[in-house]
């Protein structure tokens, strides 16, 4: 079995989850013994795995149709998580479900990260069999490292005994990055530091406002930071909060769970099945409730979360996904023919 993992713009996402989800598929498949490429203009493989859904992913589509190979679409993206990130995204949102259902309707399968995706998905009347695999988490990328946390500090300059509040994401309303900047107003004795990037040409106005100049001294914005200052943050932390509205995984959560940090996300959908209030992390529906949990968490007044977390973050190792993707490979496999693209596709 030959896998072709395809990923289109692989540099402009490579700061993004999805860029960290195709990561995570090749040192998977590595894992489990799978061969895979990444050429694009390979022609011996047996399987398109497909992550993208731009015009390059809808020719690679049909080019994988042409020559009967069997196609798995990796569907990270929804029309909800769509609304609410860049500009227009709002107007052209029904255009993109539109597409994205053209699209993913081409595979053999789908996978996509939660049940809670797989419901939308089939809910948009896709026919595709589904698959829910999680992105999943190398764990020990995110062990427990002094000269890590160490880095962070140093980095930020973090005085003894001063309480640091993370967040990662993009610059997104979608994220709750105007939520994290106001309940930050509330706690000007702790530190907000929000790590990520989007290009400020491609964002709203008030989003672009908020990263540049209105926020209280005590939020910065330091952009996209990885290796040892990340990773130590997510451990040297007192506190992970991730305010997201919408979500069809979240890598980051992963990640903060991953380094045995307290975590503190918004009651949505998403995390149904998954994540547990006050058993593997901690859950608010809004501000007035996240004002009372960040201060209890800060100050340790709620129990600790910490290694009920950590288990969740062991059931998504890198190890299990690849058997997982493996063992949907196997059953595309071994079904009939691929879908065949009729007349249309030859024309094209």
């Amino acid at each position: 079995m030959k896998v072709l993992l395809y990923f289109e713009g692989e540099k402009m996402l490579a700061k993004s989850g999805i860029g960290r989800a195709l990561d995570h598929q090749k040192r998977a498949l590595s894992e489990v013994g799978i061969e895979y490429t990444l050429d694009a203009d390979c022609t011996d493989y047996d399987i398109l795995h497909i992550n993208t859904y731009g015009i390059n992913s809808h020719s690679m589509v049909n080019k994988a149709r042409k020559m009967g190979k069997k196609v798995i679409y990796h569907a990270h993206s929804t029309e909800e998580d769509f609304r609410n990130s860049f500009i227009g995204s709002n107007q052209i949102s029904p255009l993109v479900k539109k597409y994205l259902v053209s699209l993913y309707s081409k595979a053999d399968y789908l996978i996509t990260p939660t049940p809670y995706s797989k419901d939308l998905l089939e809910g948009y009347g896709i026919k595709v069999p589904i698959s829910s695999i999680s992105n999943g988490i190398d764990l020990n990328r995110f062990e427990y490292s002094e000269e890590k946390e160490n880095a962070f500090r140093e980095y930020f300059k973090i005085k003894e005994n001063q309480k640091v509040i993370i967040c990662v994401g993009l610059y997104f309303e979608r994220k709750g990055i105007i939520d994290f900047v106001e309940l930050a107003r509330k706690f000007p004795e702790y530190r907000f530091i929000w790590f990520g990037h989007t290009p400020m040409y491609s964002i709203p106005r008030k989003i672009r406002t908020i990263v540049k100049e209105d926020h209280p001294m005590n939020v910065e914005f330091p952009g996209y930071i990885k290796g040892d200052i990340i990773e130590g943050a997510y451990s040297a932390a007192d506190l992970f909060f991730f305010p997201s509205y919408e979500e069809t995984e979240g890598i980051v959560i992963l990640e903060a769970l991953a380094s045995k940090q307290q975590v503190l996300v918004r009651d949505i959908p998403v995390y149904k099945g998954w994540l547990e209030d006050k058993v593997n992390c901690y859950m608010g529906k809004n501000n007035e409730e996240f004002d009372y949990l960040i201060k209890s968490l800060v100050q340790e007044n709620l129990p600790n979360t910490c290694q009920a977390g950590y288990k969740v973050a062991q059931e998504k190792s890198i190890g299990r996904i690849g058997y997982e993707l493996k063992e949907v490979y196997e059953k595309v496999l071994k079904t009939g023919d691929s879908k065949q693209n009729k007349q249309v596709y030859l024309e094209n």
